[in-house]
């Protein structure tokens, strides 16, 4: 009964924090309509540390010239508008937001003009707090490895990072 009334309460606040107007204007992408529900749930209070969203599409095996830009625009301008709704609220030194791929590309474009899955896939931070620049060294797209990105940073340092450093986790 205890779980079932605590549910209740959760969910009202969070239908309750999502009806809130903005502090920022968010573009049409379902990216930045997912940017726009956490941003109103930080700026409710809600104890959660770690959200989620997700941008997919970037599965680019062909036609990549002009969808993967068009896609790269749409992250940043939802990610732009997600930064601006912090700022506002106050919160910006307190978020860190990390986008990440599941796979890497192949440096060599493919027969159907797009690229194959590979290694060393990006990882980028955002937030006020976060150092500007690349972390580690520009891949080399001359001397792959074996059609590959040579990776210069292993992700699970970023992840230890971000888990220590950022969420003072053991």
């Amino acid at each position: 009964m205890r779980t079932a009334l605590d549910a209740q309460v959760t969910s009202d606040r969070i239908r309750t924090a999502v009806a809130r107007q903005p502090l920022a204007q968010y573009p049409n992408h379902n990216l930045a309509r997912q940017l726009q529900t956490v941003a109103a749930l930080i700026r409710d209070g809600l104890s959660t540390r770690v959200y989620y969203a997700s941008m997919g599409g970037f599965d680019t095996h062909a036609g990549q010239m002009g969808s993967h830009g068009n896609l790269m625009r749409q992250l940043g301008e939802s990610l732009a508008a997600f930064q601006a709704d912090l700022k506002a609220q106050g919160n910006d030194d307190r978020v860190l937001t990390m986008c990440f791929s599941e796979f890497g590309r192949r440096v060599r474009q493919n027969g159907s003009n797009g690229t194959d899955h590979g290694t060393a896939g990006p990882v980028f931070l955002v937030g006020s707090r976060v150092q500007p620049g690349l972390a580690g060294n520009h891949p080399s797209l001359t001397e792959p490895d074996n059609g590959d990105l040579r990776y210069g940073v292993d992700f699970r340092a970023v992840y230890q990072d971000v888990l220590g450093r950022w969420m003072k986790a053991p």
